[in-house]
């Protein structure tokens, strides 16, 4: 698994479960993730990199802050996903 600082990530386990992140730093085991809502890049969760799936997306983080975090990450979300909504209904 490739991910690297900047790299926009999907939650596979835990809490914050499907929701969409920026990894703020990487190690070998760990990658500390932030989405300036729940988690603040002032405080970003540690998170074990099986439980992420990577994104093709990178965002730059220098002179990053929540506000925009959150904003880029909304706009990237169904982008980065690239399944279409289903409702259920035919």
């Amino acid at each position: 698994m490739n991910v690297v600082k900047g790299s926009v990530v999907r939650s596979t386990a835990g809490r914050d479960q499907g929701g969409y992140f920026v990894a703020v730093d990487v190690t070998d085991r760990f990658v500390t993730i932030a989405d300036g809502k729940e988690r603040k890049l002032s405080k970003p969760k540690r998170k074990n990199v099986r439980h992420i799936s990577p994104t093709s997306h990178v965002i730059e983080l220098s002179g990053m802050t929540d506000k925009k975090l959150k904003r880029l990450l909304r706009e990237l979300e169904p982008e980065a996903s690239g399944d279409a909504v289903t409702t259920g209904r035919e």
